[in-house]
This record gives C-alpha cells, sequence and structure tokens, in this order.
C-alpha cells in the first residue's frame, strides 16, 4: 500500500496532492451522496455566484460530478489540458465565491469577506495556470530515456511496423522481428534511410515452442532498452471446431513468447537502471468472448502478467504497459479468419501507446473501446458479460465456424 501512495503522490508539490485527494473526495464520495442522497429541499449548488436549489440543485450538481472526476483523471495523468481547464474552473469557483458573498452579507464586510472566500481559490487559479512543467509532456526522446535498441516483434505490418516507425523517429534504433523476412527487410531500409538509424533483422517464428529463446540469443550482444512485445494473433471460432495445434501456437506466441522475452531482457535493463516493456495486449482480455475464447483468455494471461510486472519493474527504472485495443486496421482481422468490420488507424493505436509509457499499467485507445472492456463487467454478472461479448463476436464469425 506504501509503494502505491508513493507512485500515486511522487512528483507533485504538496499543494497539487492536496487537490487531487480533494477532487477525489468530491467525485467518489460527497457528489454521489450529494445527488443521489442528500434531500432534495436541502440541495443547493452554486456556479458562477448563482445559487441553485432543490432539483435545479440535483440537475447542476451533474456537472460538478464530471468536473471533479475529470480533475481526479486530468491530476493523476497530468495531462496538458488539466493545467487551462483546472485554473479556468478554479477562476470561476473564486468569482462565484467572491459574489455569493458579497451579495449574501452585502456592504463592506461582503466586499472584504467576498475578497477572504475567493482570494484563495484564485490563487490556485494562478497557481495551475503557472505550473507549465508539471503537466508538460517529457522532452527526452525515447532513445535517452531508455536506451540506443529496442526489439519489435510482430514488425512486419500493422502495430508492429508502427512502433517501429515512431520508435524510429525518436532516435531509437531497431532490431525488427517476424517471420517475412523480406518485409522486415523493407522496413529496414525504409527507417534507415529517413530516420538513419541501425537496424537487424531477425527472421523467426514465436508461435514455435523456441522461437522466443533463439530471438533472445540474436540480440544478446545488444544492450536492448525497449521491448515491444507485439506478435500475436487470433482465431475465431467455436472451440470444437478449431484445429487444435492452431490453438497451442497462438497460446505459444501470444502468451509463453512474450514472458520468455520479458525473462530474458529484463535483468539487463534493471542493471542499468532503466528500460521499457509494452505487450500488445486487447481489450477482449478484460472478459470471456465466445468464438474468440482462447484469444481473450491468452490476453488476460497478457494483461495481468504486465501489470503484475509494473509493479515489480517500476521501482528498478524499468517502466511497463500493457497496450489494450479494440479493432485495429490492420491483418489481424483476416489472419484471425475474422468477417472484416474495420477498426482504428494503427498508428494512432501507437501514439496513445507511447504517450503512456511510463504512466498508467495499461491504457486502451478510445473511450468507446474502454467503456465496452469496462462497463459490463463492472455492472453485469459475469455470465451476462460473456452472453454480450457472444452477441458482439456471432456477426463478426463466418458460419462454418459458429
Amino acid at each position: 500500500m506504501n509503494d502505491w501512495i508513493r507512485d500515486v503522490f511522487q512528483g507533485r508539490p504538496g499543494w497539487m496532492n492536496a487537490l487531487l485527494v480533494f477532487c477525489g473526495w468530491m467525485a467518489f464520495v460527497y457528489m454521489p451522496w450529494d445527488i443521489f442522497w442528500k434531500p432534495v429541499e436541502a440541495d443547493q449548488e452554486v456556479w458562477f455566484g448563482i445559487l441553485f436549489t432543490g432539483w435545479a440543485a440535483k440537475v447542476m450538481a451533474l456537472p460538478h460530478w464530471f468536473v471533479y472526476g475529470a480533475a481526479v483523471y486530468g491530476f493523476r495523468r497530468r495531462r496538458p489540458w488539466m493545467r487551462t481547464w483546472g485554473a479556468a474552473y478554479a477562476a470561476q469557483v473564486a468569482f462565484g465565491m467572491f459574489v455569493w458573498t458579497v451579495v449574501s452579507v452585502g456592504g463592506f464586510l461582503g466586499f472584504v469577506g467576498g475578497l477572504i472566500a475567493g482570494v484563495p481559490f484564485g490563487l490556485i487559479a494562478w497557481g495551475l495556470y503557472s505550473a507549465e512543467e508539471q503537466f508538460a509532456p517529457r522532452l527526452a526522446t525515447l532513445a535517452e530515456r531508455y536506451g540506443e535498441w529496442a526489439l519489435v516483434t510482430g514488425a512486419s505490418a500493422g502495430i508492429g511496423a508502427e512502433f517501429a516507425r515512431a520508435l524510429a523517429r525518436e532516435g531509437v534504433s531497431l532490431v525488427l522481428t517476424a517471420r517475412r523476412e523480406e518485409r522486415l527487410r523493407a522496413l529496414a531500409d525504409e527507417l534507415e534511410k529517413q530516420w538513419s538509424v541501425a537496424t537487424r533483422t531477425v527472421a523467426v517464428d514465436l508461435s514455435s515452442p523456441d522461437g522466443a529463446a533463439r530471438l533472445a540469443d540474436a540480440v544478446r550482444d545488444l544492450e536492448i532498452g525497449i521491448l515491444v512485445n507485439n506478435a500475436g494473433a487470433g482465431y475465431a471460432g467455436r472451440v470444437d471446431k478449431q484445429e487444435t495445434e492452431r490453438l497451442e501456437r497462438m497460446v505459444t506466441l501470444n502468451c509463453q513468447s512474450p514472458l520468455v522475452l520479458a525473462s530474458r531482457l529484463t535483468p539487463g535493463m534493471v542493471e542499468r537502471g532503466r528500460g521499457a516493456v509494452i505487450f500488445t495486449g486487447s481489450a477482449a482480455g478484460h472478459q470471456p468472448i465466445p468464438y474468440h475464447a482462447v484469444y481473450a483468455a491468452t490476453k488476460a494471461f497478457d494483461l495481468f502478467l504486465g501489470e503484475a510486472l509494473f509493479v515489480e519493474l517500476r521501482a528498478r527504472g524499468v517502466d511497463v504497459l500493457v497496450l489494450e485495443p479494440g479493432p485495429v486496421q490492420t491483418e489481424f482481422q483476416d489472419a484471425a479468419d475474422e468477417i472484416s468490420h474495420g477498426g482504428e488507424p494503427p498508428e494512432e493505436v501507437v501514439r496513445v501507446a507511447l504517450e503512456n509509457l511510463g504512466g498508467p499499467p495499461s491504457v486502451i485507445p478510445g473511450w468507446f473501446n474502454w467503456a465496452r472492456a469496462n462497463f459490463a463487467q463492472r455492472i453485469g454478472t459475469r455470465p451476462l458479460t460473456a452472453y454480450v461479448a457472444r452477441g458482439f463476436m456471432e456477426p463478426r464469425t463466418p458460419e462454418e465456424m459458429k
């Protein structure tokens, strides 16, 4: 618990952490009580110095609830918008406190009381607006933060290729690995010409039992600072209609190989006191998904493994992130025998991952994907969640595999 508290509050000034705690209290304790349990006749809300009572207060409490919830997220993740947005809200509170006191008390005492009530919030607004360094994105490149070399698995296409391009833009040299060597070589040539980084290609099948070990041996002469465990595969269909050998290879690719590579490469990161590991999981890892049962189970493995390693390695200078996209515009759907249904651009998914590296243990790109991954299991029962997931997956599964 002490380590978690230290992780939540480290790096911010005390007054800003106090605001985080206050917003958390308001978002998770006071506002729910105020909206759902406080008697209507006793309810009051103030916006811009205007007092609302009764049912009008109940309605006006809803944006207050949203404001405090967003503030918890903004402070916790140090989002750049929090600086101006938080300052504007605090300034509104300062104005409201001043006006409300002047009007309710009146005269000179009302003016003095308004200053006493409003100035502290005005100072908070000024402090937030002036705290640019607390909300500014990191200026150091990924190469400066983690080291010269990165290993990207599944780099021949899709998310893996976009990871390689994004890392090369940051000055990171790349080890590119996948089964299709000609694609790897073409990507390596592109990165060398456009970004002047060094590259190495290693053609290996990570769905074979010894694939990850052979890959680790092939890069043991390099100081790998960033490991992107991206290679993965799906397989749509009812389990009794699926090929057992293909299921076994998928488990090896999605679970065993990322584990072996993390186990082999993180000791060097810990020894150097810096490094990063990214697991490409899936929003599917949050719930059982009929017609994608084994795939969802493998991504649950990746999620739990990555979030546990986040805690194990964070204090030793190694950042771990589980990237959990929803559908993405890649070859994945065709390779998994799904009926194509579109998705997010892979470059957007990679952007979200690299922006969050060093922050939370996992991230789901897109609010809709986040809601779909979390709401069902938090609101409904596990059987209900599985039935809802089946309704989503069934139209995307070929008839002969249902």
